[in-house]
């Protein structure tokens, strides 16, 4: 299963790897975007298999080439190094890869965020945020379940000094959670779900507490967005493919039951996932969502948790390094080093139905 995470050895990897490759040229008419496997991002999917990326890049002149990657980092890391001019990937990962990486990337689409999908969970009845003292905690460290345990902890005036977080791939979480050594774990789903039904467990925190700070997007780099083609076609695909997969027509219906198919799951177990998710699945909320004040803060809370584990690049002074530019020209740290974006040009071009 694809995930949402990255690891030191990755990034070492791809600044390596960024030495010696250059970003494609954009005078072009052929675009590639990457995705991977997460609730929010199976519409690409639906998209690519159903036509309605190649109706939408047709009407535009250009040909875009959607691919699944079954590694989440991996796909950043192309993307990264130019063999992508695309690729589906959270708020955070945006800011700690490409844009610390020195590529300019935008996010032209805000998809969804986190509503209950992430979750911190602890062996035994009744415990809370504050039991996890003195524990060792299991999780994909360097991820947004690392960024969940640091604002949980927050909540109850504690830091990563007061436990032991303890490296674990999502690939081993559930079972290392049936083992006796393991009493507490962070984890997104369908993992969050296999754990939650173990008996005797306390969920005691989960990204519902902190809507809107786990943001699932589509970032494009932005020297590709200078051609509007890609950009409109993209977008036009992204919200034809909202509206099917929103109705409880037997269309909307097929089309969720084949994005739960292919992440692995089940319609009842797909709509689970969905339920603990705020999808967009019209453009004029996720405009008024990234033009909304909570971005600003949280886009702050991810710099600054993203310096104090130095994954803003190595001599990044302080949290404000890298600039993240938002709607209206608002520049969160550095005006000289904007490597991230957050453009709602093309979704309000869609709610105004000018795409």
């Amino acid at each position: 299963m694809a995930t949402r995470f990255h690891r030191s050895l990755g990034r070492a990897l791809l600044a390596a790897t960024l030495c010696v490759f250059s970003l494609a040229s954009f005078a072009k008419d052929d675009y590639r975007i990457a995705w991977s496997i997460y609730v929010g991002w199976m519409p690409w999917d639906y998209a690519e298999r159903s036509g309605i990326v190649d109706k939408w890049a047709e009407k535009y002149g250009i040909t875009i080439d959607v691919v699944q990657f079954n590694d989440y980092i991996e796909s950043i890391n192309q993307y990264t190094v130019g063999a992508f001019d695309g690729c589906t990937m959270t708020n955070m990962d945006a800011l700690t890869i490409p844009a610390a990486g020195g590529v300019d990337s935008t996010a032209l689409i805000v998809g969804d965020f986190s509503n209950g999908n992430d979750g911190i969970v602890l062996k035994g009845a009744g415990k809370s945020v504050a039991d996890l003292k003195g524990q060792d905690v299991n999780l994909v460290e360097l991820s947004v379940s690392h960024y969940l345990l640091a604002r949980a902890l927050s909540s109850v005036d504690m830091t990563e000094r007061d436990l032991t977080v303890v490296n674990t791939s999502d690939a081993d979480i559930v079972a290392a959670f049936t083992t006796e050594d393991v009493t507490s774990v962070v984890t997104w789903n369908p993992l969050l779900a296999e754990v939650q039904a173990m008996p005797d467990v306390s969920p005691v925190f989960d990204s519902s507490q902190i809507p809107g700070e786990i943001i699932d997007m589509l970032v494009v780099n932005t020297e590709a967005l200078e051609d509007e083609r890609l950009a409109k076609a993209l977008v036009g695909a992204w919200y034809e493919t909202m509206t099917v997969m929103a109705s409880e027509a037997a269309a909307g219906i097929a089309a969720r039951t084949q994005m739960a198919e292919a992440s692995g799951t089940d319609l009842a177990g797909y709509e689970a996932q969905l339920a603990a998710t705020q999808m967009f699945y019209e453009p004029a909320p996720a405009v008024e969502f990234v033009r909304s004040d909570a971005l600003s803060e949280t886009m702050t809370n991810v710099a600054a948790f993203s310096y104090l584990h130095g994954l803003l690049g190595e001599g990044a002074p302080g949290p404000e390094f890298i600039g993240i530019e938002l709607p209206g020209g608002e520049v969160l740290g550095s005006e000289t080093n904007v490597k991230l974006r957050f453009d709602d040009t093309y979704m309000q071009m869609a709610a105004d139905e000018e795409i």
